[in-house]
């Protein structure tokens, strides 16, 4: 760190998931600032001000008037009913009620605690902790999810390949070493500065935009391959291979087959280093099926010409190449293709485990990766113990509501959905992240009760049954740290809570005491207390290595701790290069999987024991035309604060922004700024037009993010967002049957001008309510 002041006078420390700032609240309102050292400040600390008194805010708790009158159970009015205004005490009363009586009918397992994480950068009152260890505490455990939406497929292939996911994206190839040592970057997905700018727990420094550009500076070629030019930031000076959406695995397959066919391949790596690739290569080389998978065969898939590829593929040997590939590939179908030929193309290259060369899943999707490690651990609340061993892939949340009692396969085991009566969600927000949304609200309203701590008043506080107001992270304090970033930040409370909202932990607290468990949840400790706790943990880590480690009260008061951290060694891939036989990979062979019997064993016709091309199923036809990516907003961390200044601004009428290659426009008659309608048989929304050439012809863009708002909600048939969420047109399918992961990057749809007199966005309008 420079030697800058932080926080200046007048200022007080906190940080959020997109970047560490200093802010204060006077007379003209709230004022943010990046940190000084920070090299490229994420902009979006900007929907901060004017945040903490929305009118999209949730100021008191409220019940749905169906479920007050008629009591828990299915109920069609989810989503369309009013609400009704209760007391915190009332409305305590009436949740631990339900909560004992769903233990006492059908046990803990009748119960889903359903966060996704991601509300606060803050250890403590991460929302995801504070709802699963008052599940686990007071009700004696809870139906989790495992995996995540972003990468629900790579979290399970990966495993089965190299290693676990933080191993070979978090603990691997880092910035760094790409400044000093990379060559060549296949960029599978690019590397868009609107992910890496996002980590988890906080980032003080955004380095991947000057990484970029000094590795370019000295003669290091960036190749974004993607359907986006945008994939990849102007200082990389990249290539753009603007790929057919969902294809960058016939891509692959034919960048290897050009190297085999030529002896071009590292044998010796593949000999020493490598699991399974005679079996591989017969498929690869069409030994067993008659067709080859080379660059000829690749080039109509993907829509690039067969010179190129292999003009590529040879440029590759001798020269210190990285292969990345994004999450985002993954989020379709079939999305373990991509991520395991990534990895068997760097070993074909022989790369694997070289300075800023071999595979790096994911570098470019979070501040997390391409990052050393911390020394020392930083603070972590302790969910406590799960007594109920159910689980399912966090993306079948609507499967498992539809279909309780139904099979399903998942990595090699044979599963059955549970029975849910109640959800419980605190920090996420199902009807942003998830697909197909006129079946999620289908499968909410098949529950007894479904309870959500909310901020505001987003889709799914819509569908609740009881909206209990939280604060949000400038309303509290806590400890923002990551275990890749060397700051810890001393959260300070910038504002007073939000009309009646309370913190988290607190709602918990009194909702376990009317259970009978409040000493178990809280320990006798404030929230103040907890902190204190927390921070001790880094803090005795600190004095073990014989490093200064101030109090508690003396970190409050200077507002950040710099953490030592570890070298940057390469990780389990370079001591595998390294060392063998010392040090084996976690994989069944000890070695990089090119095939996995286990995998194969499993018997699954959309996951083989290789990566091979898999066609799609969904497809653009005549009557869906066109490709639709619907990638991670530049302008809020998924839907969060989207009714924010710096969110808004980008919005053009209150509408989502929609992008369209010229040409695709011009056939439909759209110019710049028309209000366009996305449709497929799913559903539609509206969106507004913006025409780029840095979009690949025959493919829309339209971002997650926009709240869901129907035009008609809770109506029968297809819904039409005014709004612009484009999961009211995306799929809710699994990747394939061992991992069941998202699908909601692409899908396919029709566009024409919409010339229809425009419905009102209300979004940020709170729903109907009334006094108890």
């Amino acid at each position: 760190m420079a030697d800058t002041v932080f926080p200046a006078p007048g200022m007080l420390p906190h940080s959020a998931h997109w970047g560490v700032f200093q802010a204060r609240l006077d007379q003209n309102g709230l004022v943010v600032q990046p940190h000084p050292d920070d090299p490229d400040p994420n902009p979006i600390i900007e929907n901060f001000p004017g945040a903490l008194d929305h009118p999209a805010r949730v100021a008191q708790p409220m019940a749905r008037r169906g479920w007050l009158e008629h009591g828990p159970g299915p109920d069609a009015r989810r989503g369309r009913d009013e609400f009704v205004a209760v007391s915190w005490s009332e409305v305590l009363d009436l949740l631990a009620a339900e909560l004992a009586r769903v233990k006492q009918d059908h046990g803990p397992q009748a119960i889903f605690g359903g966060s996704y994480g991601w509300s606060s950068a803050g250890r403590f009152h991460h929302a995801q902790s504070q709802v699963h260890r008052f599940l686990n505490t007071a009700l004696g455990g809870y139906v989790r999810s495992v995996n995540s939406y972003s990468a629900g497929a790579s979290g399970v292939i990966l495993p089965h390949v190299m290693g676990g996911m933080d191993e070979v994206a978090r603990r691997n190839v880092t910035w760094e070493q790409i400044v000093a040592h990379s060559d060549v970057v296949l960029s599978f997905g690019g590397m868009a500065l609107k992910n890496s700018r996002v980590a988890s727990g906080g980032i003080s420094r955004h380095v991947e935009r000057g990484a970029m550009r000094d590795a370019a500076r000295r003669g290091c070629r960036f190749f974004c391959i993607s359907p986006l030019r945008a994939d990849m930031p102007e200082e990389a000076g990249a290539r753009w291979l603007a790929i057919r959406p969902g294809t960058d695995t016939a891509l692959m397959l034919g960048l290897m087959h050009t190297l085999v066919a030529a002896g071009l391949h590292d044998r010796a790596f593949l000999d020493r280093f490598c699991d399974g690739w005679a079996v591989f290569e017969d498929y690869l080389m069409g030994r067993g099926d008659g067709q080859p998978k080379s660059a000829a065969w690749a080039a109509p898939l993907c829509e690039i010409e067969a010179g190129e590829i292999v003009a590529l593929a040879r440029g590759l040997p001798g020269r210190r190449v990285l292969v990345t590939v994004s999450h985002s590939l993954q989020r379709a179908e079939y999305g373990e293709q991509p991520v395991w030929a990534g990895a068997v193309l760097a070993a074909v290259l022989g790369q694997i485990g070289l300075p800023g060369g071999g595979y790096a899943y994911a570098l470019g999707t979070l501040a997390h990766y391409g990052k050393r490690s911390n020394l020392v651990p930083v603070a972590a609340l302790s969910q406590g113990t799960n007594g109920v061993k159910d689980f399912i892939p966090v993306a079948r949340i609507a499967d498992m509501l539809l279909h309780p009692g139904q099979p399903y396969a998942y990595n090699g085991q044979a599963r059955t959905y549970p029975h849910i009566r109640l959800a419980y969600w605190a920090g996420g927000n199902p009807f942003h992240h998830h697909q197909d949304l006129a079946r999620l609200a289908q499968a909410f309203r098949r529950l007894d009760t479904f309870v959500v701590h909310e901020i505001a008043w987003t889709a799914t506080a819509r569908h609740a049954d009881v909206v209990l107001p939280c604060t949000m992270t400038l309303e509290r304090e806590d400890i923002g740290a990551t275990p890749t970033d060397p700051l810890v930040v001393a959260m300070h409370r910038i504002a007073a809570p939000n009309g009646q909202a309370r913190d988290d932990y607190d709602i918990f607290a009194d909702l376990a005491g009317r259970l009978g468990a409040r000493d178990a949840f809280t320990e006798g400790r404030t929230s103040r207390q907890w902190l204190e706790h927390l921070y001790e943990r880094t803090r005795a880590a600190l004095r073990e290595r014989g490093v200064a480690a101030p109090d508690f009260a003396a970190f409050w008061r200077q507002g950040s701790l710099a953490l030592p951290q570890r070298e940057d060694d390469g990780g389990i891939l370079r001591a595998f290069r390294d060392d063998p036989a010392g040090a084996p990979l976690p994989t069944p062979s000890g070695r990089i999987q090119v095939s996995s019997p286990v995998v194969a064993g499993f018997g699954y016709a959309d996951c083989p024991g290789h990566p091979a091309w898999l066609a799609p199923t969904e497809a653009p036809t005549g009557e869906h035309p066109l490709h639709l990516v619907a990638n991670q907003p530049a302008t809020k961390l998924h839907s969060q604060l989207d009714f924010g200044r710096h969110s808004a601004a980008a919005k053009r009428g209150g509408r989502e922004v929609c992008t369209m290659h010229p040409d695709d426009a011009s056939a439909r008659g759209i110019r710049e700024g028309d209000i366009v309608r996305l449709f497929n048989r799913r559903g539609a929304c509206l969106a507004s037009a913006t025409l780029s050439r840095d979009i690949r012809a025959g493919v829309v863009r339209l971002p997650t993010g926009a709240w869901y708002d129907p035009a008609e909600p809770g109506a029968d048939g297809p819904p039409f967002c005014v709004h612009g969420n484009p999961n009211v047109l995306t799929r809710d399918v699994g990747t394939s049957s061992l991992a069941q992961g998202c699908t909601g990057q692409l899908t396919v749809v029709q566009v024409e001008r919409y010339d229809g007199p425009l419905p009102p966005v209300r979004a940020f309008e709170p729903p109907a309510a009334s006094g108890s």
